[in-house]
């Protein structure tokens, strides 16, 4: 195995539907963050997001894929070697559309857009997915027509302590809360937090200290800024900020879908991709995590950037840049937060980017 001046590995997920290789391995360069292909695999369809476990077999990590098709799937599998294999069965979601996945307690946890639901899977000893254990199908609506006439779970991530599961519902203007049982993998509803209604809140993402939260709203380009309580498991909303410049939504007529939010591991700056924009949004946050201002916009390197992600050493942003079907690097200034541009990958319908 490969690990190209010894920075590991990335693993990229594309659309097989509109051309995507599925799973692409590529060694990372660890003095300027280039991304080299070692292998590609199409055995899971539509792997539109990826999360990395532990199992027992060659290398102990495992990479669970999570298959949007209409009939939902999910997928471990083996990456002791360049071109992943699978490892068990691939199992049903008995959901619909599934968009994202996370590994909590010991379970995989998707989001399955279509059907509004979250489902559990266990992890076995091996690494590989046992059927499901439990799903529960949010309630609701927003008003905006054709985006959010039901729910849409968009994302499932566990907290900083690992006790609670989140999920944020683009249809129903949301953030669902739930406690999960490790034994049995079972999802107790706890709580539901109202946002904005017509934000259509799309992904998460934790401050390094736990005690905030900042949700990226794919309908109307913010960011809302939100309390996180892990003892009572409670979210409370803040505040909201722009991610665009005064103006830059929808003033010439190009959509604004803000995708992804990352946190930089000191705490000191949020990124948030936007589609159609094309841009990466610098955000400062201030010493509490709690007061998040725009600094500016860089390009994404690319058209229609569906995921945003940080290396392991908090030093570059990859952007997986899905209609132009590519992944662009940046350089970020550990001084103002800033990407600088250093170089792309081809990958057709490329959906997102994780790093072992």
């Amino acid at each position: 195995m490969d690990s190209s001046n010894g920075a590991g590995r990335a693993f990229i997920g594309s659309f097989t539907s509109t051309g995507g290789r599925g799973i692409t391995v590529a060694a990372v360069d660890g003095e300027t963050g280039a991304l080299t292909v070692l292998g590609a695999t199409d055995v899971v369809p539509d792997p539109s997001y990826l999360a990395l476990g532990r199992g027992t077999g060659p290398g102990g990590a495992v990479l669970y894929a999570v298959s949007e098709t209409e009939k939902g799937a999910a997928a471990a599998l083996d990456i002791s070697q360049d071109v992943p294999r699978p490892l068990g069965e691939t199992r049903p979601v008995d959901g619909d559309g599934p968009t994202h996945l996370a590994v909590a307690a010991g379970h995989v946890v998707t989001a399955n857009y279509n059907s509004g639901s979250v489902t559990v899977l266990p992890v076995l000893a091996d690494g590989s997915l046992g059927e499901a254990a439990c799903v529960r199908a949010h309630e609701g609506s927003g008003p905006v027509t054709g985006r959010q006439e039901g729910p849409h779970a968009h994302q499932a991530v566990p907290d900083p302590t690992g006790n609670w599961v989140l999920s944020v519902d683009l249809g129903t203007d949301s953030v669902w809360i739930y406690a999960l049982d490790p034994d049995t993998g079972q999802l107790r509803p706890h709580g539901e937090t109202a946002l904005r209604p017509g934000t259509g809140p799309r992904h998460l993402a934790f401050h390094p200290a736990g005690g905030h939260a900042y949700v990226v709203n794919e309908l109307d380009p913010t960011v809302t800024v939100c309390r996180w309580d892990a003892g009572a498991g409670t979210l409370e909303a803040v505040g909201e900020t722009p991610v665009l410049p005064a103006g830059a939504n929808g003033g010439d007529g190009t959509e604004s879908y803000p995708s992804e939010a990352v946190v930089a591991h000191d705490g000191r700056f949020l990124w948030v991709a936007t589609r159609g924009r094309d841009t990466i949004s610098v955000l400062a946050l201030d010493a509490t995590g709690e007061q998040a201002s725009l600094v500016t916009t860089v390009s994404c390197g690319g058209h229609w950037p569906r995921d945003l992600a940080l290396d392991p050493t908090g030093r570059r942003l990859y952007a997986a840049n899905e209609r132009s079907g590519d992944v662009s690097w940046f350089t970020v200034d550990p001084r103002t937060g800033v990407p600088a541009p250093g170089g792309s990958l081809k990958v057709p319908s490329a959906s997102c980017v994780i790093f072992a």
